[in-house]
């Protein structure tokens, strides 16, 4: 597994360091994909997923740990997330990271691969920022309450069991990467909100992908992109929860694969 490299970045009014990885393919005329992880992600929560997909689609990767979470910059412990915590990681945080990577998505728009708050976060990006496409895995367009009722249920469980030393194997602040997002997730505040209409503006290529028995959401999440966006290829996945690319890795690197292809390949007919 590739090691992992830091960066400074201003973000809030501080300077936070925002862990990252390069994985897959080392050419820079390769196509870069970057990966967004989800709610409770890290780098290192990935595991080998980002490499066996760029390996497989002949993509250069930018895996990358947010503030609060895997070795970036902890969230101080006063520090409550508002609503809009995801738009600021879309439309500040992330164009920032590009900035100081030295990766112009004006001349190189990158493929945004996401995760449940990633995929929403990816979601939210493209609808403003130039990218080459979307690939988002069980992202949240809005708030149901199956999901606040396994968000609630994972509460309890990091209060009453080891989850909280689990969590500690992928983040140096295992309290900040957890009651960050728990706290927000179930914060009233939140419960109108909704990105739907921000979907509707992405102009790029979308894949949504959703497994059938996903604890944390309904397929309406992603059949809602396709109501925006009728172009979106949407792909449920049976015997599959919450993560993809854990329980249907092959699955989810075959339709990946193809997507990104399909639309290098018109994308060249195009300007040809």
């Amino acid at each position: 597994m590739a090691a992992s490299v830091f960066v400074e970045l201003p973000w809030q009014g501080r300077t936070v360091r925002i862990e990252h990885q390069w994985v897959g393919v080392d050419r820079a005329d390769a196509p870069l994909v970057v990966f967004l992880h989800e709610g409770l992600g890290s780098v290192a929560m990935w595991k080998d997923f980002p490499q066996r997909l760029c390996e497989a689609a002949g993509l250069r990767g930018l895996v990358y740990s947010r503030p609060g979470y895997g070795r970036s910059t902890p969230r101080p412990a006063d520090e409550r997330w508002a609503p809009d915590f995801m738009h600021r990681q879309a439309h500040e945080l992330l164009p920032s990271l590009l900035a100081a990577l030295h990766i112009d998505p004006t001349r190189q728009p990158p493929w945004l691969f996401g995760h449940s708050d990633g995929g929403s976060i990816a979601l939210l990006h493209a609808a403003r920022h130039p990218v080459a496409g979307a690939i988002v895995l069980a992202p949240h367009l809005f708030v149901e309450d199956v999901s606040v009722a396994s968000i609630e249920v994972a509460r309890q469980t990091y209060l009453t069991t080891d989850f909280p030393q689990k969590l500690g194997r992928y983040h140096d602040d295992a309290d900040s990467a957890f009651w960050g997002w728990n706290r927000i997730w179930l914060d009233p505040a939140f419960r109108p909100w909704n990105i739907e209409a921000e979907v509707a503006q992405i102009t790029a290529p979308v894949l949504a992908i959703q497994g059938v028995d996903d604890e944390y959401g309904t397929l309406d999440q992603i059949r809602a992109i396709g109501r925006q966006l009728p172009a979106t290829q949407l792909l449920e996945l049976r015997a599959c929860g919450h993560s993809p690319h854990r329980d249907q890795p092959e699955a989810v690197i075959e339709a990946a694969h193809a997507f990104i292809q399909h639309h290098r390949h018109h994308n060249a007919r195009g300007q040809a």
